[in-house]
């Protein structure tokens, strides 16, 4: 298949601050609806793509280049041939981010059932990556159950909180805020919004899925139809 060209929950406040420096744009459209997607246009969408601060249904996922620190590569994400689900996550997290992954595995669980684990990709960002280290990564997976053998889960790594910014926030249209200093927190806290793409193979936003309790069974059937309208082709 061949991949486009890319371009370069909390409050609906926090989501809407995000707006300014989102890169995402808008796909080709004919007729009202864009061009290169699998599944009908997002019900539950709040508002029209190109009016939201995040890349959402029929626009392209911005390019980015992050570290693999487990797996030791870097992924470029306009590379991805497959369907991805991207988000931003801290592993410190004590309530949202420990949810969504938990309910991530969940997917990467039926995806598994469904044999489609070579044709996924599971992709969680940190936005905290001073505390985020190859270490804490590992023992994040532990903790939720990532199977990380079966290949299709990257927990990725900007190299400093400036990169972070950049690509969480300024481009995917996660916002994140250091806040509080708690002990035991170790050091800090966030407040960030909670977002979760489901991207397909030539690099489309499919869905753009809001807050930590995500529907495991409708994310999973998401992915298995994207697949499979992809397997078409």
């Amino acid at each position: 298949m061949r991949r486009r060209a890319l371009l370069g929950g909390i409050s609906e406040a926090v989501i809407g601050a995000a707006t300014i420096g989102a890169t995402a744009g808008c796909t080709s459209v004919i007729g009202g609806e864009p061009e290169g997607v699998v599944l009908d246009p997002q019900e539950d969408q709040i508002a029209d793509s190109e009016d939201l601060g995040y890349p959402a249904y029929g626009e392209p996922l911005p390019p980015f280049e992050l570290r693999d620190p487990i797996a030791g590569v870097t992924v470029d994400s306009e590379a991805i041939d497959r369907t991805a689900i991207v988000t931003g996550v801290f592993t410190f997290c004590p309530a949202e981010c420990g949810i969504l992954l938990r309910r991530l595995v969940a997917v990467q669980r039926r995806v598994a059932d469904a044999g489609l684990t070579d044709e996924t990709q599971f992709l969680p960002i940190t936005f905290d990556p001073e505390r985020d280290d190859e270490a804490a990564l590992r023992d994040n997976a532990e903790s939720v159950g990532v199977d990380l053998d079966a290949g299709n889960w990257r927990y990725l790594r900007p190299e400093t909180p400036e990169r972070a910014k950049a690509v969480v926030e300024d481009r995917l249209g996660i916002g994140f805020e250091r806040t509080t200093e708690s002990d035991r927190l170790q050091g800090y806290d966030f407040t960030h919004t909670v977002l979760t793409l489901l991207v397909n193979p030539d690099g489309v936003v499919e869905r753009a899925y809001r807050g930590e309790t995500i529907d495991r069974d409708r994310v999973a059937g998401d992915v298995e139809t994207v697949v499979e309208g992809f397997a078409d082709e």
